[in-house]
């Protein structure tokens, strides 16, 4: 195998195989990328045996071929080659061997045999839609935060995809909970997505897919079956397996009778929160909302460390209520928003309240309250 590929193209492409490849693992062959050589164009591959990542790009190709190298190696000699680089990558006769050169630079990697390599079994997907990346993006950037770290959890350790009843119809919708807080992200539903299974995106595929989803207008393929999902660009093809699992009715916890409204700017709100949060012990971060007639009052008190409180003009009408929030979780919901504004709706201090952005029911998200 022998070829020239522009730094840029390259650093790109082992930027997203390093990134998929496990640092600490057993099986050595898990630890390199796979390079194929064909044509005018050459493929890096890489797996952790859940998610299979294929960056396809362009090169002059002097010599067909394929090998596997170490993906985080390559990646931080591409990574300090200068801008504009043209990366030569050669195996020569010196068997076991990868020879990187750039200008001056010279470095010789050593090489598994690509036969080695395992290769992520094909799936038949029952249902195969596209949709914008901007479209995409809004759904899993607005509800990862919630997903769950507790691993006994594992069902919730990702994002349920699915097909779901929406005010406007079937729509294509994004949930994760960790049981203290949960976000429900909508969008319309994609033509041929309609018989998608509900399918649970892990944690790390969606750490993942969010790399392919950077420009606006750029149509993703998706492909879903029971037990794999595909998102695919021209260049870039992400294919992981989901959670075995079943996500739990996510409906009976989404407040529907909370007639308290707050409304309240998103971001100045976002800000106090974290002022005031900031003398807060670091085990409850508790805040406690004190809501008045258009006032609210934000304050802390935490007796080994000291107290704050905080005064925001907002748009409220109902009775009095105090109620108490993490304050993690008040800042990573407040920092959703897109709008200018944040509406509450609460029912009494010990019940979840719901937040949403203005009038818009495409995104709401449920936070529990904290005893404070």
């Amino acid at each position: 195998m022998k070829i020239s590929i522009e730094r840029g193209a390259l650093l790109k492409a082992v930027a997203q195989a390093q990134s998929v490849v496990e640092r600490r693992n057993t099986i050595p062959i898990l630890a390199n990328v796979l390079i194929e050589a064909e044509g005018d164009s050459v493929t890096f591959r890489a797996t952790d045996l859940d998610i299979e990542v294929v960056d396809k790009a362009p090169a002059q190709v002097e010599r067909a071929g394929a090998t596997t190298v170490s993906a985080v190696t390559l990646h931080e000699i591409v990574r300090k080659l200068p801008d504009g680089a043209l990366v030569a990558l050669s195996e020569g006769s010196a068997a076991g061997r990868l020879t990187v050169t750039a200008g001056r630079s010279n470095f010789s990697l050593a090489t598994l045999p690509k036969e080695d390599f395992p290769v992520m079994a094909s799936s038949e997907y029952s249902a195969n839609f596209s949709a914008k990346a901007q479209v995409l993006r809004r759904l899993f950037d607005k509800s990862k935060f919630a997903i769950s770290t507790e691993e006994t959890r594992y069902y919730l350790n990702g994002v349920y995809m699915h097909v779901a009843d929406g005010d406007g119809g079937k729509s294509l919708r994004c949930v994760a909970t960790d049981g203290h807080r949960l976000a429900r992200i909508d969008a319309d539903l994609p033509d041929g997505a309609a018989d998608m299974p509900g399918v649970i995106v892990p944690r790390k595929t969606v750490g993942e897919l969010r790399k392919l989803l950077d420009d606006d207008d750029m149509a993703i393929a998706v492909s879903v079956s029971d037990t794999k999902v595909r998102f695919a660009t021209p260049d870039i093809t992400l294919i992981s397996k989901v959670i075995d699992g079943t996500f739990p009715d996510y409906t009976r916890v989404i407040p529907q009778g909370n007639t308290r409204k707050l409304e309240v700017d998103a971001s100045e709100f976002a800000k106090a929160v974290d002022r005031v949060a900031t003398v807060s012990s670091e085990r409850s971060r508790a805040v406690k909302l004190s809501l008045d007639e258009d006032r609210l009052v934000l304050s802390v008190n935490a007796p080994d460390s000291g107290a704050a409180e905080e005064e925001l003009a907002v748009a409220y009408g109902d009775e009095r209520l105090d109620i108490g929030f993490n304050a993690k979780y008040l800042l990573e919901i407040a920092s959703q928003v897109d709008r200018e504004n944040a509406v509450f709706m609460f029912n009494s201090s010990g019940d979840p309240t719901l937040m949403r952005e203005g009038d818009d029911m495409s995104a709401i998200y449920v936070v529990m309250p904290m005893r404070v």
